[in-house]
């Protein structure tokens, strides 16, 4: 398990400047709650409401489903994080030698897209993504 961020160590960004954050696990669902409680930690930084980031941590676990549902055995999920004031997207990706077609009908993608501002699959062979953008109500 690995985290990086940006800015570098001993800067700090301004509030309106955007903050990479990324972390690697691996492709287990031993591991959504790690994912889960970053994504909360980060959203908390970012001032979202507790149901805001409540929301947010429902769309990530759909989200990481998808993903290791797609990953191949063995593989590493990478996340990767925005941070912009009210806004936070993300990315969750693993390889995936052969993944399905995205299923738009599902229940996972129902929940992404009633929560998220904006959601995407790329299903491409040797990669399976899922990157959703919320903002912050309180940005409304």
């Amino acid at each position: 398990m690995s985290a990086t961020s940006s800015p570098a160590a001993g800067t700090t960004a301004t509030a309106d400047e955007p903050t990479d954050v990324e972390l690697r696990l691996p492709a287990d669902g031993a591991y959504a709650s790690v994912l889960r409680t970053l994504t909360a930690g980060l959203a908390a930084r970012l001032d979202f409401t507790m149901d805001d980031i409540e929301d947010l941590r429902i769309a990530v676990s759909e989200a990481a489903a998808m993903v290791l549902e797609e990953a191949d055995p063995g593989s590493t999920l990478d996340c990767r994080f925005l941070l912009s004031p009210g806004q936070l997207a993300l990315t969750i990706s693993a390889p995936a030698e052969a993944p399905t077609a995205p299923d738009y009908e599902s229940f996972g993608w129902q929940v992404l897209a009633t929560l998220a501002a904006e959601a995407a699959i790329d299903s491409v062979p040797g990669s399976y993504a899922v990157r959703l953008t919320v903002r912050s109500s309180l940005e409304s």
